[in-house]
């Protein structure tokens, strides 16, 4: 199959050897779990449960709010000891409402999730897409947009791409599952073509997972429409817009979606979820993580339940408090540095990457010297010393002028920068500044609506008033006239029967 080569991008070290060749190994189950309500892109999830309640694995916690969100299950049996504010997996050490449950150690399912296998292919695709969402899965990869969506898309799709690029140093956990369980894999992929009434669908691997590129083929051998594809290893490879330009050279407009080419992208361990729910009815509640970095003596790929805290991950593969600098979720290109190892792990949450001294590097930033750098690795064909220019003076006009919609964050400019500007930091910033420039619109839009809406109450109550005003003065003279008449026409008898 010829490739297509995509702009930009860059070759960092991929230190993934430590973990490319540890089994997966199912993480024990520890006290307590917190499990946030949102752990996807769009409205949190309404909690259904009580404190004091006791529920049984898989069972749902709270429901999905509106078509951009997800419903939320336990990731094992036990009591619900608290639904309060908790430390969210994010840099700004910001709380969120999070469901905590103290596990009773039995593991108990729901009798649902003890069936037999099921055959899913005796469903409609509106059927699947419905239990798709009902089970809470998300994209895998890290973007934890709901899955049923994509499943379910409004547009023709022609072709699935399955992504199995995992181009972030360290991480190897979709490498592992591809490994360990390509037969599954295969086996969702099979379930999402029949969903999107696609023709066929491609499993794209870099070029540095050769055995999980075997696995894949072997598994989609007896199945025409699937092929396994190896494809470069460059960052960010993993980027659905670089993953599909290189696979059928077509590039996605600006503002456009995969979905407008005819064509969607899911993640290879969404597609394992997919197996998992709709074989055996069970929901996302656990996810393979890769825990690695300089800090960790015994870095692993661990099976671990949603809600878990990364502290108990740490203290499973050796990591003291004081071996690590920093401690990120993700990969050390997109991931976020944690500010407590007290935050849970999520759906999106594909590692736990513990940097010791010698991989975290501070430099002082120096000012540009505009050598371009950043330009040629840029794989948006950005202009990323122009944008950060403008984030810097908080000219956020100038910076959506220079394509900030069309950055992925990717940190490749920030990579290759010889005087150490943090770019990335400033394109976020923007995008924070630019996140509140809408919410602060549209609140002002609502606003607006609002009082257009109070100002035609009011319109029509007055109208509504006067008119009823009207009637009862028309209401008065009739009555007056009537019996204006009525007394006429008594003086008129009585005059008449005077003569």
């Amino acid at each position: 199959m010829k490739l297509f080569q995509i702009r930009g991008g860059v070759h960092p070290e991929d230190n993934k050897a430590p973990t490319a060749g540890q089994a997966i190994e199912a993480l024990p189950l520890v006290k307590r779990l917190y499990i946030p309500l949102q752990q996807h892109v769009g409205a949190p999830a309404d909690p259904r449960v009580e404190i004091g309640q006791r529920v049984l694995k898989g069972e749902l916690l709270a429901y999905s709010q509106g078509a951009i969100s997800a419903p939320v299950h336990a990731p094992s049996s036990g009591n619900i000891v608290d639904i309060c504010e908790h430390t969210a997996p994010h840099p700004s050490g910001l709380p969120v409402s999070t469901i905590i449950l103290e596990t009773d150690g039995l593991d108990q399912p729901l009798p649902e999730l003890e069936v037999d296998e099921i055959n899913p292919f005796l469903l409609s695709p509106d059927e699947i897409a419905l239990r798709v969402g009902a089970a809470g899965i998300v994209g895998m990869g890290g973007a934890t947009f709901p899955s049923a969506i994509k499943l379910n898309p409004k547009a023709n799709i022609e072709t699935l791409i399955i992504n199995g690029g995992e181009c972030e140093p360290y991480l190897t956990a979709d490498d592992r599952l591809m490994r360990e369980h390509a037969e599954q894999i295969v086996d969702g992929v099979r379930i999402m073509l029949h969903t999107l009434r696609s023709i066929d669908a491609m499993i794209a691997i870099e070029d540095n997972k050769p055995e999980a590129l075997e696995a894949i083929r072997k598994a989609a051998e007896p199945y025409r429409f699937v092929q396994a594809i190896s494809i470069p290893s460059r960052y960010p490879m993993g980027s659905e817009k670089h993953m599909i330009q290189t696979l059928t050279g077509k590039e996605i407009p600006a503002g456009k979606r995969p979905a407008d080419l005819g064509l969607v992208v899911h993640n290879v361990g969404t597609a394992y979820a997919v197996h998992r729910a709709l074989r055996f009815n069970e929901p996302l509640i656990s996810r393979i993580v890769t825990v690695s970095g300089g800090a960790a003596l015994k870095p692993k790929n661990l099976r671990v339940a949603i809600g878990t805290p990364i502290q108990a991950l740490l203290d499973h593969c050796g990591v003291v408090k004081s071996s690590y600098e920093r401690i990120l979720m993700g990969g050390p290109m997109m991931g976020q540095a944690m500010p407590t190892t007290d935050v849970p792990v999520v759906k999106g949450s594909n590692g736990v990457i513990a940097l010791d001294k010698s991989e975290v590097t501070i430099q002082e930033p120096m000012p540009c010297i505009r050598c371009g750098s950043c330009v040629a690795a840029c794989p948006c064909g950005l202009l990323p010393l122009e944008m950060a220019a403008r984030a810097k003076q908080n000219d956020l006009d100038g910076t959506l002028d220079f394509g900030l919609i069309d950055c992925i964050s990717c940190g490749s400019c920030s990579y290759v920068c010889p005087s150490n500007i943090p770019l990335v930091q400033y394109f976020n910033y923007a995008k924070g500044l630019h996140a509140h420039a809408l919410a602060d619109a549209k609140k002002a839009d609502e606003t607006r609506q609002l009082a257009a809406a109070r100002n035609q109450r009011l319109e029509r109550l007055a109208r509504e008033k006067k008119e009823k005003m009207a009637r009862q003065k028309a209401e008065r003279e009739r009555k007056k006239a009537e019996e204006a008449a009525k007394k006429a026409a008594e003086e008129a008898e009585q005059e008449k029967a005077e003569l």
